[in-house]
């Protein structure tokens, strides 16, 4: 057994080297491959520019001059300036794109659109209850409510494709919370309180993608197939085309920068604020300061012919095409008088106990 044992370790070795001998060959050839086809081997490439992928590379440890020289070809000459820069053509929509998003597409047509608004829920069920009910889209709270954006994204990611495209009304015009809106899935962004012109465009800046916008490309659900990823044309290379930005106008000084502000590309619809307009003002609907107001807001869209936008009590108001309708607990409410009718609130009346009075 001793002997028949050494044998086999004997055995063992000589194949183990001859394994190797045959793994170096292998690895010799392969090198040799490479350096006839060097985009073979990743190894080869290195410090090889102008004979690899990246025949434009900078040559190695050498300062190529490109911030003033430009490569023979390039759309852009002379020094980088992200002024003078030619955007390119990388991220155009197909020729002919069609629009795919729902609401964009009633508000190119001057049709009229209503959004539910989603206020205190944050129960995924809550907010596709209210998505599937006949909105056109879902205005997420997000100015004057306590959750955060995994909450909402864990709602819209519930039922992406409901009826109602998901909306937000974001806290502020600001990049980080335009971009998680945007992130996440949000075909429809509302910006508040919008007082200057500057805020307007930083609003609009952090929705659109370049050239239009400042968003940068990230991760997240919209990007991917339950969501946004398999429309038409690619998500990235058309959502320029489909988002709606709404920038409510809800300051004195708003209203007098609102022509400004709806001449900003991209700025799709103006809305004044009922409730607003009268905090900053001092003044109710009706009075004539108040009413001032709101047509200002009313012309300066007209102005730039951009649609106008209030609350759903508005319906009738002349040029007024997009409404933001009650919460889901208003909603609940309405639909359970429908419901009841003369039955709602007739509870009886214990004459002890806590429900005695």
């Amino acid at each position: 057994m001793n002997r028949r044992f050494a044998l086999l370790l004997v055995i063992s070795a000589a194949l183990g080297v001859g394994a190797l001998h045959v793994l170096a060959q292998q690895s010799g050839n392969s090198r040799q491959e490479g350096q006839a086809n060097p985009s073979a081997d990743p190894d080869a490439d290195r410090g090889n520019a102008g004979t690899t992928q990246f025949p434009l590379a900078a040559p190695a440890g050498k300062d190529s001059g490109a911030v003033s020289k430009a490569p023979a070809g390039a759309a852009n000459q002379g020094t980088v300036d992200e002024k003078t820069w030619k955007y390119g053509h990388r991220f155009d929509p197909p020729p002919n794109a069609k629009i795919w998003n729902p609401v964009k597409l009633k508000l190119m047509r001057g049709e009229k659109v209503t959004g539910g608004t989603v206020s205190a829920a944050s129960d995924p069920s809550t907010y596709c209850a209210m998505a599937n009910a006949g909105y056109d889209f879902i205005w997420t709270e997000m100015q004057h409510s306590p959750r955060e954006w995994d909450n909402v994204a864990k709602m819209w990611e519930a039922c992406p494709h409901a009826k109602a495209v998901p909306g937000v009304r974001v806290a502020y015009a600001n990049e980080r919370e335009i971009q998680h809106a945007m992130d996440e899935g949000a075909l429809v962004i509302v910006i508040p309180t919008v007082r200057t012109f500057e805020e307007g465009v930083a609003g609009r800046d952090w929705t659109y993608f370049p050239p239009l916008g400042k968003r940068s490309q990230g991760a997240g659900q919209a990007y991917s197939a339950a969501f946004w990823g398999n429309v038409p044309g690619g998500y990235r290379n058309t959502i320029n085309q489909n988002v709606v930005l709404i920038e409510m106008i809800e300051t004195v000084g708003g209203a007098a920068q609102a022509r400004e502000i709806a001449s900003i590309p991209g700025v799709d619809a103006l809305f004044a604020a009922s409730s607003d307009l009268g905090n900053f003002s001092g003044y109710k609907q009706g009075d004539p300061d108040y009413e001032r107001l709101i047509n200002v807001v009313h012309d300066a869209a007209l102005a730039a012919g951009k649609r106008l936008c209030g609350p759903f009590a508005w319906l009738d108001r002349p040029d007024f095409t997009c409404f933001q309708n009650g919460s889901e607990t208003a909603a609940i409410e309405r639909g359970v008088a429908t419901e009841l009718g003369p039955l709602k609130n007739t509870q009886a009346k214990p004459e002890v106990g806590p429900y005695a009075k």
